[in-house]
């Protein structure tokens, strides 16, 4: 049985920067790596970071709000647990299982 490694992110931009880690530094299996909301609801996590923050176009105002209803997890199934927590801690996890 593979273990599941799940870290929680407070926002989208650590929550891809630890799957970018992952997957190009570690060598992790991008099919191993899943990526979701903790609850049931749509969220960017609990706080605005990166493109929530700004409209990503210069001199275009940004429009509405992100989602920000609870954490990001970002899960891996099977690989070094060590270095999968490790990383994701590097990337600001706010906890890992």
């Amino acid at each position: 049985m593979q273990q599941k490694i799940t870290g929680e992110f407070s926002t989208r931009r650590a929550a891809e920067l630890a799957v970018e880690r992952l997957v190009q530094e570690h060598g992790v299996d991008r099919k191993q790596v899943a990526v979701q909301a903790r609850g049931r609801d749509n969220s960017a996590g609990t706080k605005a970071a990166g493109a929530d923050t700004q409209s990503g176009h210069p001199g275009e105002e940004k429009h509405g709000d992100p989602e920000l209803n609870d954490v990001i997890e970002v899960s891996v199934a099977g690989g070094d647990s060590s270095v999968i927590k490790a990383a994701m801690m590097d990337a600001g996890a706010r906890s890992v299982n």
